[in-house]
């Protein structure tokens, strides 16, 4: 657990935008409102990590809800700052559910239907009881529960921004662990995504058993 001198430390300088993704999902009307996003699409290697965050907000008040008001988009967070907020969604959310999609499921399937796949199970882990169900701009169509797509949700709602804090966090953690059985290729620093220095271990290596084999990546074409 953080202790406060830390958090503090943490969070300095941090706006208070959590305020703000709370009053977007309390003027839906709604006590149960679940929020669903997704963390790796972008990546070379690693699993795409799903997420879904039911807030109860009919309990979410005074000192209940403090702990989320520094919540925001995970891309707009430090990996500190992630991490000490997936502390208080876990603290604050009244269900939480995962998803880790593997880079051979995508590639057999398709990142973009994975990922469909992967937000509607989460919404169906939490409806019932969600009352409404919001999702970081894709429509899932007839087959997930009703259900608002959120154009950059992540920055508007606090139900989704929580999924996404969830998300990033179980995914990086997930790649820093992979970074033990895969040590060359520099997981615990890009977690996966492309840069020069990955593309070049690629190159000279091949791609490990968790690289995305559909992807078409430059670094693969160069590999004999």
């Amino acid at each position: 657990m953080t202790d406060p001198a830390a958090r503090g430390d943490i969070l300095a300088g941090v706006r208070r935008t959590g305020p703000k993704l709370l009053r977007f999902d309390r003027k839906l009307g709604a006590r149960l409102v679940a929020g669903a996003d997704e963390a790796g699409r972008g990546p070379l290697a690693g699993p795409l990590v799903v997420a879904g965050v039911l807030l109860d907000y009919g309990c979410l008040r005074d000192h209940r809800v403090r702990p989320l008001a520094f919540l925001n988009d995970s891309k707009q967070c430090t990996e500190a700052q992630r991490e000490e907020l997936f502390r208080a969604v876990v603290g604050c959310a009244e269900r939480i559910a995962v998803r880790v999609i593997s880079p051979r499921e995508i590639d057999t399937t398709g990142l973009h239907r994975s990922n469909l796949a992967g937000l509607r199970a989460m919404l169906h882990a939490l409806s019932p009881p969600a009352e409404a169900c919001l999702v970081d701009g894709f429509r899932l169509g007839p087959t997930a529960p009703p259900h608002q797509a959120v154009v950059d949700g992540d920055e508007k709602s606090a139900a989704i921004a929580a999924a996404s804090i969830v998300a990033k966090v179980v995914r990086d953690r997930y790649m820093r662990r992979a970074a033990a059985l895969y040590p060359a290729y520099g997981f615990h620093s890009h977690v996966g995504y492309i840069t020069p220095g990955h593309s070049a271990v690629v190159r000279e290596r091949g791609p490990s058993e968790i690289h995305r084999r559909s992807f078409q990546a430059l670094c693969y074409q160069d590999v004999a």
